[in-house]
């Protein structure tokens, strides 16, 4: 099954008209969307969008044997003219199953947003998910009897999609997963490749024809990845996002609760209201035990409160303390947490503050927590495949 992307973009097309924003000034050319439709096999239209023939031309197919013309969401603004020869456009009601005379079988889906979104089987017996913008599939409870070949959605607004599939096994290690409905709050360019690829997904220009179930290198997924950064500068978000198609996540909290301290459970909360429900948070500095155990993801946040416990159990803020044998015990605790680092088989994101780069602490203690912090950071930047740092929202990679 041959599937022409003849848009990429949201409804409004990228650059949205008018839109003074960054992203639009910068979506030109090669970078620009138009609105999302899709031809499979020349024989099925799914969204019938302005410009539809001339996008087509240009991909070096044609619009004539379309024998059916399908809309996923509701159309805001004028008509769209349908182009001569083509069939009426309509919606088929959920469950709905056509069959074409191109032999395609087409079965609506439900949504959870306003729309419809369309499961397509080749006569081959491949298959095709796509997805209206801003929705993801309603009612999944069983397991499917085999993963897509090929799921086209939104994935930038809802990656909770992805992981609702992935939890049916509806989408598995072999499917292919394209972004579409872009829109202006998308990052451009390489960022979205990166935040695309963490997921397992990809975006494609608008015009490029995919072959449906042939074989594609599925985005490499490291199995460790260090978020680093300073105060708010948006690394648990990074962090987060690298896990959010994922059907099931621990959320590991070194931080634990601080009677009395407002501020603190304010900040608490906000974390907790960002993360998906289905994630489960467990409170905790013993991560040895959890990196050594089988089971979904870890995102650890962070190191630097996981190091202040550790500091406390051996009394390093006290010098003489520290002189008479803390220092070899704080070395050894962090070399067991490193080393449960480079074993582990799970899928682990683990979120560290950069303490190094601003005022020298006017305190022994203060300089000796910035250095152990420091020092515990470049072992465990060594034992991951994928380092990021995070200024001002902005993901750089450091390693891969």
């Amino acid at each position: 099954m041959e599937l022409t992307l003849l848009g990429t973009g949201a409804p409004d097309g990228l650059p949205r008209p008018d839109c003074p924003c960054a992203a639009c000034a910068a979506a030109r050319g090669a970078r620009s969307r138009a609105a999302t439709a899709l031809l499979v096999d020349d024989a099925l239209l799914l969204d019938l969008t302005p410009g539809a023939v001339f996008a087509a031309a240009r991909a070096g197919h044609s619009l004539t044997g379309v024998r059916q013309v399908l809309l996923t969401h509701p159309h805001d603004g004028p008509a769209v003219e349908l182009p001569a020869g083509l069939p009426p456009a309509g919606r088929v009601p959920d469950g709905r199953v056509l069959t074409l005379i191109s032999g395609h079988r087409v079965r609506a889906v439900p949504m959870d947003a306003p729309g419809t979104g369309y499961e397509v089987t080749s006569p081959e017996g491949e298959r095709l998910l796509y997805m209206p913008p801003g929705a993801a599939p309603a009612g999944l409870s069983d397991r499917a009897s085999e993963p897509y070949d090929m799921v086209v959605g939104d994935i930038v607004k809802r990656p909770d999609a992805v992981a609702r599939l992935r939890a049916v096994e509806a989408v598995g290690p072999a499917t292919e997963v394209v972004a579409v409905h872009l829109d202006h709050d998308a990052p451009p360019g390489p960022e979205l490749d990166r935040r695309l690829a963490a997921a397992g997904a990809r975006a494609v220009p608008d015009g490029t024809t995919l072959t449906v179930g042939a074989y594609h290198a599925v985005p490499d997924v490291p199995r460790r990845t260090l978020v680093t950064g300073g105060a708010r500068s948006g690394k648990s978000v990074e962090a987060e996002r690298r896990l959010e198609t994922y059907p099931e996540v621990v959320y590991v909290a070194t931080g634990g609760g601080r009677a009395g301290d407002a501020e603190w459970a304010d900040r608490i909360g906000l974390h907790r209201e960002r993360r998906p429900a289905a994630w489960r948070t467990e409170e905790t500095c013993e991560l040895v035990e959890l990196l050594a155990s089988d089971g979904p993801p870890l995102l650890i946040d962070c190191l630097s409160l996981w190091l202040t416990d550790a500091m406390d159990r051996v009394d390093a803020w006290d010098d003489a303390a520290w002189a008479g044998g803390g220092r070899s015990a704080l070395r050894q605790r962090t070399a067991e947490l490193v080393a449960a680092v480079r074993g582990t088989r799970r899928t682990v994101v683990v979120v560290t503050n950069e303490t190094g780069s601003g005022v020298v602490p006017a305190t022994a203690a203060g300089r000796r927590f910035r250095d152990e912090l420091g020092r515990l950071n470049a072992s465990v930047a060594d034992e991951c495949e994928h380092v990021l740092l995070v200024v001002a929202g902005q993901a750089l990679t450091l390693r891969g």
